[in-house]
């Protein structure tokens, strides 16, 4: 029986098919996988547009982002292969340094740093030595002096990030008076002060600085080094009473 559309109607006896295919879903269930787009060469146009060069050897070197925190107190560092040095901004964290605003002053001292390494036992500064500012770059450091009987007094430990010797940048540095002697193996960085007065001398910008941070007047200090702080007692009435 034909129907009047022209279209032969449903076959009696069968259901009317509301699914796929077999054929249909046997594609469905089996993905289709593009080729790869780079088979061990770059393609045509990219080599034609890159300034290749012909080289026999290299080192390759992924991009990196210098991070680093300020105000913290800790001086950080950055390492290229063995060769460590002292990131410029960083040597805000030391007071003397603290409020230079001159970027240019900063990278040059940050060049004049000299780095040492030492072996665990070995002595980094002794007493007399000539006056330098010491960065601790990595390892563990003791610090120590002579007590008031000749014996040697523990002074604490220095790790990385800490330093010492700040009186190197002072116009009067003198000689070191404590000894540093190192724990573990350890990377420091050394500043003489020689090359510190050398790069204020070239620096207009240091040497104002370091007039004006001199010229401050001191705080009063009691005999431990503390604040002084002034007190008054037994007194009768209203009197002027002294401000600390």
């Amino acid at each position: 029986m034909t129907s009047q559309s022209g279209h032969p109607g449903p076959t009696p006896g069968l259901a009317a098919q509301h699914s796929l295919a077999p054929a249909a879903a046997r594609n469905l269930t089996t993905t289709t996988k593009t080729p790869p787009q780079m088979q061990g060469i770059s393609s045509r146009w990219l080599l034609r547009i890159l300034p290749w060069v012909e080289t026999t050897g290299g080192t390759f070197r992924v991009n990196r982002r210098l991070t680093h925190t300020l105000g913290d107190g800790r001086v950080e560092f950055v390492a290229t292969g063995a060769d460590i040095a002292v990131i410029p901004a960083e040597l805000r964290e030391i007071p003397l340094l603290r409020g230079l605003a001159d970027e240019a002053a900063l990278s040059a001292l940050a060049g004049r740093f000299e780095q040492r390494e030492h072996t665990a036992g070995e002595t980094v500064v002794s007493p007399g030595d000539p006056a330098q500012l010491i960065l601790i770059a990595h390892g563990k450091v003791k610090r120590t002096a002579s007590g008031k009987y000749g014996e040697e007094v523990s002074l604490g430990v220095l790790a990385g990030g800490d330093h010492a010797g700040e009186q190197a940048l002072s116009p009067d540095p003198g000689e070191w008076e404590q000894t540093l002697t190192a724990l573990t193996k350890c990377t420091v960085l050394a500043l003489r002060a020689e090359e510190f007065r050398e790069v204020a001398d070239r620096s207009p910008a240091l040497r104002s600085y370091l007039d004006a941070y001199l010229s401050r007047a001191i705080p009063r200090q009691n005999r431990r080094g503390e604040a002084s702080i002034e007190l008054a007692s037994g007194h009768a009435g209203e009197v002027l009473l002294p401000g600390t």
